[in-house]
C-alpha cells in the first residue's frame, strides 16, 4: 500500500506541466530507505527518498532540484561541484516563486536555500559549508574539485554566473518592467498571466497577454539550459551573443526578410514606438518630428508618452529607475504628438474616409511647418480596427514629393500580429517600419517585441548616434551591428531572449499549419462564438468591420479575430423595480468591467452560495483586459468592453491535445469559450455577493473547500 501511495504521489507531482516538460523522458524512481530527499545516480537516474516522501508538499521543489542537477552533472561531469551549486541556486529560486506561504514554506526548506536565493552569491567559506550538504545528492566529484582552494575559484565563477541561474519562469519575468513581476499571493503578473503553463485555465486573452503554453515553456527552458551550459563551460559570452543573433534571424525568417540587419529586439510594443521615433529623428536632417498616432486609447497605455520621447513607466527594461513622463536624454522637447481618433464620441467607428482626411491634413500641416512627419498605420487596434487606408498613404507620399518635402516615415503598428507574414513583407517592401510582438496573436509571454526595418531606414544607422537615453532601455546586441547603436551598453536582455524563444515555438507551430486550414479553424471558432454572444441577452457585441486588406490567396487575416463585447450592468436592471419595463441595455462601466475580468480569472467556488454551479464558478477563465470606450447609455461615462480573442494556439493546438482529431479539438475549444460566457452569467447572478468578497485571481484553482479557509462575507 505504501509503495502504491508513493507512486501515486510522484505521478501527481509529475502532472505539474512545468515539471513534466523539464522531466521529459528521464527515469525517476522511489526509495523509502534513502534518508536523503533525493539522489542523482550515475547515468542520470533521479531517485526520491524518504524525507521528500514524508512531506509531499515539498516534492515539487525537491524534484526540480533533482532534475536540474541531473542535467548539469551530465553536461559537465568533470565540474561536479560547480554543477551542484548551480542546481542548488535554481532550486532555491524555484521555491521562492511560491512565496513564503507556499506549500514549501521557509520552515520546510533546507537552511542553505536563503544563501543560494540571495542577490549575491555566498563567499568561499559559506560555499564549502553548503557543499557539505549537497555532496551526497550526486555522484562523486573528480579529485581536486572540492579541495582547500577550490571554493575561492568557485566563488569567482559563481559571481559571473549568478544572474543567469534560476528557473525559466523567473528569468522570463526579468528584462521588462514591474508589470512582469509575479505576485506570490496569486502566482500571476499584472496581466493575470503566468510564465508557467496553466492548461487548466480557459484562455482567450491573446489581445492582451497569455500564460505560456507547455510548447512555449519547453522552448524557453531549452534556451535557458543553453545559457547555463555555456556559462559552465566558460563560453557564456559567445553563447549568449549567438542566441540573440538566432532570435533575430528566426524572426527575420518568419517574415521573409533577407537578413537580420533589419530586426531590432524590443521588450514591448511601447519600446518599439520609442525606437521608431529615434529612427525618424535620424532621418529628419535636424527638423523636429510630428508623430501622428492613430487611436492612442486603443494601443498600449504608455504609447502616447513614448511617441513624444518620454519615459512611459517608472522603470525601464534594464532596471533603470526613471521619472514617468520625463523627457528621455537625447530626445528633443519639440516633438509633437498628434492623435487621430478611430471612434466617434458615442463609441461608433468613424468612416475610413474621415480618418484618412484627418491624417492628410495633419501630415500636410506638419511638413508645411518644416517638420518631419512620422505617421502610423494601426494594424490592428485593441478591438480590431485598421487605419488609415493604403491608397491614402500612397497618395500622401506622392503629395509630399509634389511639395518638394521628404516623404513621411510610416510605421505600422502590427503589435497584435493578426496578419499574414506576407502582409508584413509587403509593408517592408514599401519602405515602412513594422512593429510586431510575439506576445499577442502568437500567445508568447508578454513583453517580447521587435521593430522591423526596411533597408532605407536601416541605412540611417550607418552614421550618427541613437539618443543617449536609450542606454537605459536596450543593449547593443538588440540592434543591427551598425555605428549608430555603438553607444548602447554591451550585453543581452536574457529575459527578453527567453520570452522570444517561447514565442518562436508558437510561431513555428503555426507556420506548419497550411493556410487554408488556419482560415477554416479560425472561421469555425469565430462564427460559433459570434452566434453565442449575439444570442446572450446579457452581452452586446461591438460591431467592428473586417480588416480591409488587399486580396491574398488563402488569407486568414481578412476577418476579425478579436471579439469585443459589452456586458449588461446587473445593478442597472435592479434599479428599475418590478413595476417597470426592463431598461435598454446598460453596459458595465470601466471599473466594474475590470472587476468582472478579474473574477473570471478567479476561483469563485467558495463565494457562490450552496446550490450554485460551483464547478463553473471554480473554472478559471482568462480574457482580454477591458478596453475603455464611450457608450451612449453612459453619458459622460466610459464602458469597458471585454474581449475574447482567437490566437495562434487555437489553430495549432497544444501538446496536451495530441491524439485529438482536429474537429473534436475545435469542438472543445468552442465549448471552452462558451464556458467563459456561462461564467459571466453566473457572475452577474451573484454580483452583489462578489462585490462584497472581491475574490482575487489565482494561478491554479483553490484547494477543495474542506481544506481551505472560508471566505468571510461582510
Amino acid at each position: 500500500m505504501l509503495a502504491e501511495r508513493l507512486t501515486h504521489d510522484l505521478a501527481c507531482v509529475l502532472e505539474r506541466p512545468d515539471l513534466r516538460v523539464i522531466a521529459g523522458a528521464r527515469r525517476i524512481g522511489l526509495d523509502t530507505a534513502l534518508e536523503r530527499a533525493f539522489v542523482v545516480r550515475a547515468g542520470g537516474m533521479v531517485v526520491l527518498g524518504a524525507p521528500c516522501l514524508r512531506k509531499p508538499a515539498c516534492a515539487p521543489v525537491v524534484l526540480r532540484h533533482a532534475l536540474e542537477l541531473a542535467r548539469l552533472v551530465e553536461a559537465v561531469p568533470d565540474d561536479g561541484v560547480l554543477a551542484g551549486l548551480c542546481a542548488a541556486r535554481t532550486a532555491a529560486l524555484f521555491a521562492e516563486l511560491d512565496g513564503p506561504g507556499g506549500p514549501s514554506g521557509p520552515s520546510s526548506r533546507p537552511w542553505w536555500h536563503a544563501d543560494m536565493a540571495a542577490v549575491v552569491p555566498p563567499g568561499a567559506d559559506r560555499l564549502r559549508e553548503i557543499w557539505a550538504e549537497l555532496a551526497g545528492l550526486q555522484p562523486p566529484v573528480a579529485a581536486g574539485c572540492a579541495d582547500a582552494g577550490a571554493f575561492d575559484r568557485l566563488a569567482a565563477r559563481l559571481e559571473t554566473l549568478w544572474t543567469l541561474l534560476g528557473p525559466a519562469e523567473q528569468l522570463m519575468a526579468e528584462g521588462g518592467d514591474a508589470r512582469l513581476a509575479i505576485d506570490p499571493a496569486t502566482g500571476l503578473n499584472h496581466y493575470g498571466s503566468s510564465h508557467r503553463p496553466r492548461p487548466w485555465a480557459v484562455t482567450y486573452a491573446s489581445s492582451t497577454a497569455s500564460s505560456v503554453s507547455e510548447r512555449g515553456f519547453a522552448g524557453a527552458e531549452a534556451a535557458r539550459l543553453r545559457l547555463v551550459l555555456g556559462g559552465l563551460t566558460g563560453d557564456g559570452a559567445r553563447v549568449r551573443a549567438e542566441m540573440v543573433a538566432e532570435v533575430r534571424r528566426r524572426i527575420a525568417d518568419h517574415y521573409g526578410m533577407a537578413g537580420t540587419q533589419g530586426v531590432v529586439l524590443a521588450p514591448s510594443g511601447t519600446d518599439c514606438e520609442l525606437y521608431a521615433l529615434a529612427l525618424a529623428m535620424l532621418g529628419s536632417d535636424g527638423h523636429p518630428v510630428s508623430n501622428i498616432l492613430l487611436a492612442p486609447e486603443e494601443t498600449g497605455s504608455g504609447v502616447p508618452l513614448a511617441a513624444k520621447g518620454c519615459h512611459f513607466a517608472n522603470d525601464t527594461a534594464l532596471g533603470a529607475q526613471v521619472a514617468k513622463g520625463g523627457l528621455i536624454d537625447g530626445f528633443p522637447a519639440d516633438t509633437l504628438l498628434l492623435a487621430v481618433p478611430l471612434r466617434q464620441p458615442d463609441g461608433a467607428s468613424r468612416a475610413p474616409a474621415e480618418i484618412d482626411r484627418d491624417c492628410i491634413a495633419l501630415a500636410r500641416g506638419a511638413w508645411q511647418a518644416g517638420r518631419r512627419v512620422l505617421l502610423h498605420r494601426l494594424d490592428l487596434s485593441k478591438t480590431g480596427l485598421l487605419a488609415p487606408g493604403l491608397e491614402m498613404l500612397d497618395g500622401l507620399a506622392e503629395a509630399a514629393r509634389a511639395d518638394g518635402v521628404p516623404v513621411p516615415d510610416i510605421v505600422v503598428d502590427a503589435c497584435q500580429a493578426r496578419l499574414d507574414p506576407a502582409r508584413v513583407r509587403d509593408y517592408l517592401d514599401r519602405g515602412w517600419m513594422v512593429m510586431i510582438t510575439g506576445s499577442k496573436f502568437f500567445t508568447g509571454p508578454p513583453f517580447c517585441g521587435a521593430l522591423l526595418l526596411p533597408e532605407g531606414v536601416t541605412a540611417r544607422l550607418r552614421e550618427g548616434a541613437l539618443p543617449a537615453g536609450l542606454a537605459d532601455y536596450c543593449h547593443r546586441a538588440a540592434w543591427p551591428a551598425l555605428p549608430a547603436a555603438q553607444g548602447l551598453p554591451a550585453g543581452e536582455n536574457v529575459g527578453l531572449m527567453l520570452r522570444w524563444y517561447a514565442a518562436l515555438a508558437e510561431m513555428t507551430a503555426l507556420r506548419e499549419v497550411p493556410r487554408p486550414v488556419v482560415r477554416a479553424r479560425l472561421a469555425r471558432f469565430l462564427g460559433a462564438l459570434e452566434a453565442a454572444i449575439d444570442a446572450d441577452p446579457d452581452l452586446r457585441r461591438l460591431a467592428v468591420p473586417h480588416p480591409a486588406r488587399p486580396p491574398l490567396a488563402d488569407a486568414w487575416d481578412d476577418r476579425g479575430t478579436i471579439l469585443s463585447f459589452f456586458v449588461r450592468d446587473p445593478l442597472a436592471s435592479l434599479s428599475c423595480g418590478d413595476d417597470f419595463a426592463p431598461p435598454e441595455f446598460v453596459p458595465l462601466g470601466l471599473e466594474p468591467a475590470r472587476a468582472l475580468y478579474r473574477w473570471l480569472n478567479a476561483d469563485l467556488s467558495r463565494v457562490v452560495p450552496e446550490g450554485a454551479d460551483r464547478a463553473l464558478a471554480g473554472q478559471l477563465c482568462h480574457v482580454g483586459q477591458p478596453v475603455p470606450l464611450p457608450h451612449p447609455m453612459l453619458p459622460g461615462g466610459v464602458a469597458g468592453a471585454l474581449r475574447l480573442s482567437a490566437g495562434a494556439r487555437l489553430v495549432s493546438g497544444e501538446p496536451s491535445h495530441d491524439g485529438l482529431l482536429p474537429d473534436l479539438r475545435m469542438d472543445r475549444e468552442i465549448a471552452d469559450a462558451q464556458l467563459v460566457l456561462a461564467k459571466i452569467g453566473l457572475i452577474l447572478r451573484y454580483w452583489e455577493r462578489l462585490v462584497a468578497a472581491d475574490p482575487v485571481q489565482t494561478y491554479a484553482p483553490l484547494p477543495a473547500m474542506d481544506t481551505g479557509p472560508p471566505v468571510i462575507l461582510p
